[in-house]
C-alpha cells in the first residue's frame, strides 16, 4: 500500500503551461493513543454512592434505598475494575486486592477492638455469641474478613457518651467488606464463565436470590447472610464484567433500558407485598434489592460516557471526587463511628450560657439531625488525615495526607 499524495494521470489533450507538480503531502500521523486512566464518570458515581450511604445511616429514610442503591453500584464499579485487572494473572490481582483491603480494616478492628474491650465486653461470657473458645476465632473476621465479626449488642450505658448500641453500629458496615472479598477471590471463575456464557453467568445470581432471599431456601446463621449477600449483589459485580468487555455496549440501547425498567418495576413490586419493618427498605427485602439494584446499574452503565475529565459545572467538584475515590475504603470504615461521635460533640452546646434559654433548646432538639450532618463531614475529614494514608502505604504508594489531585494537576499546568 503507498501513503502520502499520488498525482492522478492528467485528462485529454496535454497543457500547454506546465504545472509545477505538487510536492509529496507526508502521511498524517495517528493521533497518540490516550493513556489508560481514571474513568471519572465512574468516580463520579462512587463519590455518589459514598455520600448516600452516610447520610442514610445518618438519617435512615428508606426510600434512599429507592433513589440511589448505592451498594450495587460500587460492586458494579469493583467488578469492572476488577475484570480490567485480571488482563492480568489472576493470583496477583487477587492478592493485590487483598493487600489494599487489609491494613485499613486493621486500623479499623484496632480502634474499635480497643473501645470495645475498654468499654468491659469480654467475649468469652458474650451470651450472644455463646462464649466459650470458639467466639476468640470469629475475632480473626477483624483480620481477614471472611465471616461476620462478633461485637457486644450492648455495651456501656444508655447515658453515656455513646449510646449503649455502637458497636453494632460501628461494626455494621463490615459485611461489605466481607462480601467484597468474596467476590474478588471468585472474580477469576466468575469472568471466565462470563466470557463462556454470558446471559446465564449474569441472571444466575438473581436466581439463587429468588432462592435463597426469599425463604424458599433458608441457611441459618451468619452462612446465610453471606450467601444471600453474595446472590443479591452478584449480578451488579458481573454487570461490572460486562461493562469492561462491551457487552452492555452491544445491546441497543432502548432495549436495555426497556428491560431494565421492566426488572426494577419487578423489585418494586415484590416490595410492595414484602414490606420489612423499615417500609421501603430494600435492604430488608433481598429479592427487591437484586432486581431493582441490577436495572439501576444497566441504565447507569449504558449511559456511562467515560469522561476522563469531570465537565461543565461537574468539573467544580473535581477535588472531592477525587479526594473520596482515593480515600473510599476509610471513608467506609469509619464514617458510622464518626456519625455517633457527633453526639457528645453536640451534646456539649447545651451547656452553653445562651442556650439555658427554653426556645434555644427546642431550636437545637428540632435541628439535631442537620447539625450532625453537617459535623461529619469535618470528622471525616480529620480520620481522613489521621489514617488514610494506610491506603496508598496498603497500595504500594507514597503516603499522602489530602490525596484531592491537586497538585498533579498544577504539576501538568506547569
Amino acid at each position: 500500500m503507498t501513503h502520502g499524495y499520488q498525482p492522478t494521470a492528467p485528462y485529454g489533450v496535454p497543457q500547454q503551461r506546465t504545472e509545477p507538480e505538487p510536492a509529496p503531502v507526508a502521511p498524517a500521523e495517528a493521533p497518540a493513543p490516550k493513556k489508560p486512566g481514571r474513568d471519572r464518570y465512574l468516580d463520579l458515581l462512587r463519590s455518589i454512592a459514598l455520600v448516600r450511604v452516610v447520610v442514610y445511616h445518618l438519617f435512615g429514610w428508606a426510600w434512599l434505598t429507592v433513589l440511589f442503591p448505592s451498594m450495587g453500584v460500587m460492586f458494579a464499579l469493583a467488578g469492572s475494575l476488577m475484570a480490567r485487572s485480571l488482563n492480568r494473572p489472576a493470583w496477583g490481582v487477587i492478592r493485590g486486592r487483598v493487600r489494599r483491603l487489609l491494613p485499613p480494616l486493621w486500623a479499623f478492628s484496632a480502634v474499635a477492638l480497643a473501645l470495645m474491650f475498654g468499654g468491659g465486653w469480654n467475649p468469652l461470657k458474650d451470651p450472644d455469641h455463646g462464649g466459650g473458645t470458639w467466639v476468640l476465632l470469629d475475632l480473626i473476621n477483624y483480620i481477614i474478613p471472611v465471616g461476620a465479626p462478633p461485637f457486644p449488642w450492648h455495651i456501656g450505658s444508655k447515658s453515656g457518651l455513646l449510646e449503649d448500641t455502637w458497636a453494632v453500629q460501628a461494626a455494621g458496615p463490615l459485611w461489605y467488606l466481607r462480601a467484597y472479598l468474596w467476590f474478588v477471590v471468585a472474580s477469576p471463575v466468575l469472568l471466565w464463565a462470563f466470557r463462556r456464557a454470558p446471559w446465564p453467568t449474569l441472571l444466575a445470581p438473581l436466581g439463587l436470590t429468588a432462592v435463597v432471599g426469599t425463604g424458599l431456601v433458608s441457611i441459618p446463621g451468619e452462612t446465610g447472610n453471606a450467601v444471600t449477600d453474595f446472590a443479591v449483589y452478584g449480578g451488579c459485580w458481573i454487570l461490572g464484567f460486562a461493562h469492561h468487555e462491551g457487552v452492555l455496549a452491544k445491546i441497543p440501547r432502548y432495549v436495555a433500558v426497556s428491560c431494565a425498567a421492566l426488572v426494577m418495576a419487578f423489585g418494586l413490586w415484590w416490595a410492595s407485598g414484602h414490606l420489612g419493618p423499615d417500609g421501603w427498605d430494600l435492604n430488608d427485602i433481598p429479592l427487591a434489592q437484586a432486581t431493582w439494584s441490577f436495572g439501576f446499574v444497566v441504565i447507569l452503565l449504558q449511559y456511562s460516557p467515560s469522561w476522563q475529565e469531570l465537565p461543565g459545572r461537574l468539573a467544580k467538584w473535581d477535588k472531592l471526587v477525587t479526594l473520596s475515590n482515593n480515600r473510599a475504603v476509610t471513608i467506609y470504615l469509619w464514617h458510622n463511628l464518626l456519625i455517633m461521635a457527633t453526639v457528645p460533640i453536640l451534646d456539649r452546646l447545651y451547656d452553653l450560657p445562651f442556650m439555658q434559654d427554653e426556645r434555644a433548646t427546642a431550636a437545637l432538639d428540632s435541628t439535631y439531625m442537620i447539625w450532625m450532618f453537617f459535623l461529619v463531614w469535618p470528622l471525616i475529614g480529620l480520620m481522613i488525615v489521621a489514617v488514610g494514608w494506610i491506603e496508598d502505604i496498603a497500595a504500594k504508594r507514597k503516603p499522602r495526607l489530602w490525596p484531592n489531585g491537586a497538585r498533579k494537576r498544577r504539576t501538568h499546568a506547569r
